[in-house]
């Protein structure tokens, strides 16, 4: 008995250190937890509540993911300097690819033209931009046809034409 007294007030202590933790509202909270994975070992697409854009997707590493309007099912019109404003959530060939809870749409991937596995929502291509650098951002949107990828049920399609240029220019924008 006196040694279970010492891991009581350890799992007490970590209690209300997480308890203290999560008080106070956040504009982003992750809707479920997402394991990271790497490309050999698989990857989870999460959830994330970010403000008025409501429950969105995530990459493993909890950052905000993207569609490009341009796109079309397992196919991406993202090329050249693109690729590097806009890199592509990939996935080793024949790796798990999971949805987290709260991920309503299929997740899937095809091979795109660099030959890795580009992950997909709805048959969409998912892209992270390179102006989000911690989980919450979503500095994308609406930047050169590319939209936060909404949790819709299917595919997460951007809406609208291009409403701000990429930096970059033109290669497959």
């Amino acid at each position: 008995m006196s040694n279970l007294r010492p891991l009581t007030g350890l799992l007490l202590g970590a209690t209300l250190l997480v308890a203290a933790c999560s008080s106070g509202a956040a504009a982003y909270a992750p809707a479920t937890a997402a394991p990271v994975g790497s490309p050999a070992t698989g990857v989870t697409v999460g959830a994330a509540t970010a403000g008025a854009l409501g429950t969105i997707l995530t990459g493993p590493d909890g950052r905000t993911l993207y569609t490009h309007h341009g796109d079309a099912m397992n196919s991406s019109t993202c090329t050249g300097a693109c690729l590097t404003e806009w890199p592509p959530l990939t996935v080793a060939a024949n790796a798990q690819i999971a949805a987290a809870a709260g991920v309503t749409g299929m997740v899937g991937s095809f091979a795109g033209p660099d030959g890795s596995q580009w992950v997909t929502y709805g048959g969409m291509p998912l892209y992270y931009w390179q102006g989000d650098t911690k989980p919450g951002d979503t500095t994308g949107q609406g930047i050169a046809g590319f939209a936060v990828a909404a949790v819709a049920g299917s595919a997460a399609m951007p809406s609208s034409a291009p409403s701000q240029p990429s930096s970059a220019g033109g290669d497959g924008y």
